[in-house]
């Protein structure tokens, strides 16, 4: 069972007392999911896999003018893609529902007249025009723009008048004037004052919507959340979340703070980088598993297996769950090193060309590639689809390839398309079919050391120039007059697919 003590202001409250850890990640769906997004997800549902907890998505959607169509069912698209795994949610749904905080507002209602019955919140009457003028003035005076708390001063006869007269109102919650400290899991005490730089923040929106900041605090309860891992933008609002936590008399749970991702040159990522968007990376042909791993391998988190492993390694999902540990995320933030994402996902392609279950799922994906590049192809049936071939390339290629559209790249792809024309001197066809029974008489696989060696004897014994005949034959092999060593192209299409191709061209030339 899970209990803590936190110590905040002049008071100490137990943190949580559960029998199971609870997390969530609670985006809005103005946008599409990017990386930091994924690596705050990653960390609460790896954090609740080790402790065999709860991860729980929360769509904040009560900004309607910010919502982009079809958002919330992308996200949810995107972390079920990138293997994290939803207990409770607005299609999963839970005992704690609804997920989506736009069908929450009349718990909202509800929960704000407890601050108004308790004198913890007021309502405003402040118009946006005397708000403007109030932050103009404070600008022309260089001080910090914020709400002077006027209305926390009417008297409840003087707010019932007013009420009573249909103005419009919105709720503002009474921040405190103390400074405020509370026991960061990252970063360690925090301390702050609010009131410094912010008046009576709005809790309650005169249209009935709540702020993100109550809503946040109101849901994490009644969803009975034990700890918020959240980005580290968040850290100096937590401060006055812990405040809204005591004048509900509620125990708040636990906070960490994750630092920033940035870029290998210390940049901020940014949502206009097209390849920080999952989506991205999914079109890119990039596995799951290792875009997780390269998001772990920045800021820290983890035990020391991660970095003491001689050799790179592409971990599970539990493997990453059993050595995800709070105390160890740098409180810096941490930088994303390009190169290694491509590494992974090699290491990750190795992993499931060699999984027995995994390899018809690889066949099916390079099959679908195929048809989507060459449908031309597909339809004259000069493209090479059949399952054994396939998974032989797969097999030749894991150590040469970093994802599975390399496959189709203009280098490899005579391995797919078989040449139906050709643009050849006739004089070709008596070396080639002499080249054809050379190979028919070896018993065996070939090697690339041998066939260099074979090649050269064979036009040397023949009197054929071996530049030439080179070319000649790697068009023929593959219709391109460029690309890897013929006796490359030979290892890689295998004995029988070469005769093959030598015997289409040898017929093509008899007709």
């Amino acid at each position: 069972m899970f209990s803590s003590r936190i110590y905040i202001g002049r008071f100490f409250f137990r943190t949580y007392k559960t029998d199971q850890i609870r997390v969530r990640f609670a985006p809005s769906p103005t946008g599409y999911l990017h990386l930091g997004g994924l690596r705050t997800a990653l960390y609460n549902f790896l954090y609740a896999k080790k402790h065999n907890g709860k991860f729980i998505l929360r769509i904040e959607d009560t900004d309607q003018t910010r919502i982009v169509a079809g958002a919330t069912e992308q996200l949810q698209n995107d972390l079920e893609w990138s293997g994290i795994e939803i207990d409770e949610g607005p299609m999963q749904g839970g005992t704690f529902g609804p997920y989506l905080q736009s069908q929450r507002l009349k718990i909202y209602r509800e929960e704000v007249q407890t601050l108004l019955d308790n004198g913890s919140a007021y309502h405003c009457f402040c118009t946006d025009n005397r708000l403007q003028l109030l932050r103009r003035e404070a600008l022309r005076k260089q001080e910090i723009p914020k709400y002077d708390n006027k209305c926390r001063h009417l008297t409840a006869h003087a707010v019932q008048n007013r009420l009573d007269k249909g103005e419009p109102s919105c709720i503002r919650f009474k921040i405190s004037d103390n400074e405020e400290s509370f026991e960061d899991l990252i970063y360690g005490r925090i301390s702050y004052n609010i009131s410094l730089n912010e008046g009576d923040p709005v809790i309650l929106k005169s249209d009935g919507y709540p702020t993100y900041h109550f809503a946040n605090v109101v849901d994490d309860h009644l969803m009975k959340i034990s700890h918020v891992l959240r980005g580290a933008e968040w850290q100096i609002s937590t401060t006055k979340h812990i405040q809204l936590y005591r004048a509900f008399k509620w125990e708040p749970p636990m906070f960490g703070h994750l630092p920033l991702l940035m870029n290998s040159d210390g940049t901020k990522l940014s949502k206009r980088q097209g390849d920080i968007r999952i989506g991205h990376y999914r079109d890119s042909h990039i596995f799951p598993l290792a875009l997780l791993n390269f998001i772990v391998q920045s800021g820290g988190g983890f035990t020391k297996d991660l970095e003491k492993h001689l050799k790179p390694k592409c971990y599970s999902i539990v493997e990453l769950a059993n050595q995800f540990d709070i105390s160890k995320i740098n409180s810096h933030s941490g930088k994303l090193m390009a190169d290694r994402l491509l590494e992974f996902n090699r290491l990750e392609l190795r992993n499931k060309i060699e999984d027995a279950k995994q390899i018809s799922k690889l066949i099916k994906e390079v099959k679908d590639l195929l048809k989507s590049n060459f449908s031309e192809r597909v339809e004259n049936n000069s493209l090479k689809l059949d399952d054994a071939y396939i998974q032989n390339i797969l097999q030749w290629s894991c150590n040469r390839i970093s994802k599975l559209s390399d496959l189709i790249s203009k280098n490899l792809e005579f391995i797919w398309v078989i040449p139906t024309e050709y643009n050849i001197d006739k004089s070709s066809e008596s070396s080639i079919d002499l080249l054809k029974n050379e190979l028919e008489k070896e018993e065996t696989e070939l090697d690339t050391e041998h066939l260099n060696a074979m090649l050269k004897t064979f036009c040397k014994d023949h009197a054929i120039k071996y530049g030439s005949f080179m070319r000649t034959l790697r068009y023929v092999l593959s219709g391109l007059k460029e690309g890897p060593s013929v006796a490359e192209m030979v290892v890689i299409l295998g004995k029988k697919n070469t005769i093959e191709r030598l015997d289409l061209f040898l017929n093509k030339t008899k007709t």
